[in-house]
């Protein structure tokens, strides 16, 4: 049986434009997101549109996608990373 700890998200690597990757836990990672969607909010992406608020969004994009193209400030990606075994 595998143990809950192989589902247990805290730590993610965010790759943005430039592509230096940084470790964040999800609360940066929610924040760096609120913070693109912030920007982007004339320009959202098709499944974000339908969302009240940007707290929403945020929570759209860590539990269902892995990138978010913000235009100008190019594309950011990032990865949920398992730092212990």
């Amino acid at each position: 049986m595998p143990s809950s700890m192989m589902y247990y998200e805290d730590t993610y690597v965010v790759l943005p434009p430039d592509m230096q990757e940084k470790f964040v836990t999800q609360p940066e990672l929610e924040q760096l997101l609120h913070d693109l969607l912030a920007d982007i909010q004339d320009a959202l992406p098709y499944d974000l549109k339908n969302l009240r608020n940007i707290d929403e969004q945020v929570q759209r994009l860590v539990k269902t996608a892995c990138d978010l193209d913000c235009g100008d400030r190019g594309r950011w990606q990032w990865y949920v990373v398992r730092l212990e075994k």
